[in-house]
C-alpha cells in the first residue's frame, strides 16, 4: 500500500500516531512523531513524543523538588502548559483513555502526591510542555499535502518504552514496505 500517494486517505483519530514524512521542512516538526488525543470536525491535537526540552520537571514546577524527570516539547502551542500521558494503575489518577493502555491527564494534586510520596514509576509517564494543536480541516490539509503518515493504534509500550532519540525510526520502520527504508534516510539528503 503506498501510503504516501494512495487515493485512501488514512484519517487519524484518537490514539495514533503521525510520523513527519523524512524532509518535513518546519522545524518544530522535524522527525517527530505526535500522538493524537483528540480528533474530530473542530480540529485536533496531540503530543509531540520524541523532541526534549531544556528543562527537567522540577525545574518548571518548585513544588516537584527532586522529581528530576525529562520534559519534552509538546508542540509549539502554549508551551506556558505542563500536561502528561501516563499508563498508571493508580485508578485514583484518572485521566481520559486515548486507547493503547494510554491515558492523556489526570487529577493533577493526584500526580503530585505520587510525587512527594515517591510512589511515581516514571517509566509510567512523558510529561510535556505545551501541545500540537489543528484547527478544524488544517490537519486533513497536511495530510493531503503528505506532511504526515498515519500509524494506526499506538500503545503504551511503544510510546513509553521505545528510547525517544529512536521513536521516529522505529515507528517509521514499523509501516513495514518502503517505510523501512524511509527510516535509514539521512536528516540532511545531501549527506547521501
Amino acid at each position: 500500500m503506498d501510503y504516501f500517494h494512495s487515493k485512501r486517505t488514512f484519517q487519524p483519530e484518537k490514539g495514533d500516531l503521525l510520523i513527519s514524512e523524512p524532509y518535513l521542512p518546519d522545524p518544530n516538526f522535524e522527525r517527530t512523531v505526535i500522538l493524537i488525543c483528540s480528533h474530530g470536525t473542530e480540529g485536533s491535537f496531540g503530543f509531540v513524543l520524541n523532541k526534549e526540552a531544556n528543562l527537567r520537571f522540577d525545574e518548571a514546577i518548585l513544588e516537584a523538588q527532586g522529581f528530576e524527570e525529562k520534559l519534552y516539547v509538546g508542540g509549539p502551542v502554549q508551551q506556558d502548559t505542563l500536561h502528561f500521558i501516563h499508563r498508571s494503575t493508580d485508578e485514583t489518577l484518572g485521566g481520559q483513555d486515548i486507547g493503547g493502555g494510554l491515558y492523556w491527564s489526570g487529577d493533577y494534586d493526584r500526580l503530585m502526591e505520587m510525587i512527594k510520596v515517591g510512589i511515581i514509576d516514571p517509566t509510567d509517564f512523558r510529561f510535556f510542555v505545551g501541545y500540537s494543536g489543528w484547527d478544524a480541516g488544517q490537519l486533513e490539509e497536511e495530510l493531503e499535502a503528505k506532511s504526515w503518515i498515519v500509524h494506526k493504534g499506538a500503545n503504551a509500550k511503544q510510546i513509553l518504552d521505545t528510547d525517544t532519540k529512536e521513536l521516529w525510526k522505529v515507528s517509521m520502520s514499523e509501516l513495514g514496505g518502503k517505510f523501512k527504508m524511509f527510516a535509514n534516510y539521512p536528516t540532511d539528503p545531501k549527506m547521501n
